[in-house]
């Protein structure tokens, strides 16, 4: 499992304000971060694995909406969660 409810539970309380915040653009794109850097990872050694490069791209997918989303609703909560998270746009 990639991702742990330790590391789960303290992502949505750092970038979705509480604990109890999941369904937030930014927890929710916070954590999808967290599993595509771990997907990488996997593809470095596992350079066949199709069916995991395809969930890759719809959970890349999905988090482009999400941060679509958050600069039409928040330009600033936007740019904050970019930097933050190191993502290039």
């Amino acid at each position: 499992m990639p991702i742990t409810k330790e590391t789960k539970a303290e992502l949505i309380k750092k970038f979705g304000g509480n604990s109890k915040n999941t369904g937030s653009p930014e927890a929710q794109i916070a954590i999808l971060s967290d599993r595509i850097l771990y997907l990488t990872e996997h593809f470095k050694t596992h350079k066949k694995d199709f069916l995991s490069r395809y969930g890759l791209l719809k959970l890349v997918g999905k988090r482009r909406r999400l941060l679509d989303y958050l600069k039409h609703t928040s330009v600033s909560q936007y740019q904050q969660i970019v930097s933050d998270l190191g993502l290039r746009k």
